[in-house]
């Protein structure tokens, strides 16, 4: 990627000029903020991130331009926290698992197996001292955190049918680049496999993983479930994401901008944490309709075997994200 520091000086010079938009000529020239994601407009992230750009401009009453990317269109999901570190893009909407490679290795620990009992706790858990806490974490990158986005809990594709851990034994399995993740197929004894968003669509269909973990909407929208025949539902683990900002960029905004920006955001959050669950619930029965895949819906106790032969990813993720954020989210998650 070529993104040079002069274009990250101009991308922070712009709300210095906006500052100035009360001196005549500056009044007309609205600021342009880039929001780039990896998904498609179609799934509730990519909804989302149109849903604030709506709100943003019309809170702020034009002085804002939101310009959106979806699905890799200006950066590839390997790239894009670098641009926006530099500033050649405002805001990024990526997922949690993203930011250990910056060194928040903690936001990992949201990735931990069977960690969230329903859409509902992580709710809950995310929007209160346990989310405060995790973006800490990224003000020395230069990022500023501004919401959580749910997606959900994972369901896995495959080629086979897949009901119990041994089921996964030597398969390739495309996850999105959580050590966490890698760390609980490795220990069933899978081979994980990174790939970029855009890319699992084809390696599917080629045979280059034999598997697959993610959201219902992901499945539907991306057209997973085409190149994949068994479907697996035992909500193993979930999948956020988080709606970030270059710091400089953000603090500099005048006054007036950012609180049309902060309630553009705050409501693009929840209609987006609201969509998202019924999207998948809406996914799963298209799918369903569709009669392409066989679905493999865990009980209980089928469920419980699964989390019992993952528990030992815990152990092993305290010297990777430290035993601080896991006693959090324990505590958290067992409050209710």
């Amino acid at each position: 990627m070529t993104v040079s520091r002069r274009q990250f000086g101009t991308a922070i010079s712009a709300a210095a000029l906006v500052a100035a938009s009360g001196r005549p000529g500056w009044a007309q020239a609205p600021l342009v903020i880039k929001f780039s994601h990896v998904v498609a407009a179609d799934t509730p992230k990519g909804k989302g991130s149109i849903k604030f750009k709506e709100l943003a401009e019309q809170y702020t009453g034009g002085k804002v331009k939101i310009e959106v990317y979806q699905n890799s269109t200006l950066y590839k999901d390997k790239e894009e926290i670098e641009a926006l570190q530099l500033g050649a893009v405002q805001l990024l909407a990526p997922s949690t698992a993203k930011f250990a490679p910056l060194g928040a290795k903690e936001f990992e620990a949201l990735d931990l197996p069977f960690l969230f009992a329903s859409d509902d706790q992580y709710a809950k858990v995310l929007g209160g001292d346990v989310g405060k806490y995790l973006f800490s974490k990224l003000e020395a990158k230069g990022l500023t955190g501004l919401g959580f986005w749910d997606n959900g809990f994972h369901m896995l594709t495959s080629n086979k049918p897949v009901l119990t851990p041994a089921d996964v034994q030597g398969l390739k399995v495309r996850i999105s680049g959580s050590k966490v993740a890698d760390q609980y197929f490795r220990k069933l004894g899978a081979i994980p496999q990174i790939l970029a968003f855009s890319e699992v669509y084809q390696s599917m269909q080629t045979g280059v993983v034999d598997a697959g973990e993610n959201t219902a909407s992901n499945i539907l929208t991306q057209k997973f479930y085409e190149v994949q025949k068994h479907i697996m539902i035992a909500r193993h683990a979930h999948l956020q994401y988080a709606v970030i900002a270059n710091s400089k960029f953000w603090s500099a905004l005048p006054p007036d901008i950012k609180s049309g920006l902060d309630k553009a955001m705050a409501e693009a959050n929840d209609y987006t944490n609201q969509i998202a669950r019924q999207e998948n619930i809406d996914a799963l029965a298209e799918m369903k309709k569709l009669g392409r895949n066989e679905f493999h819906e865990l009980d209980e106790a089928q469920r419980k075997v699964w989390q019992t032969a993952m528990q030992p990813t815990y152990t092993w993720a305290e010297s990777r994200v430290g035993k601080e954020v896991i006693d959090l989210l324990l505590k958290a998650t067992a409050a209710g």
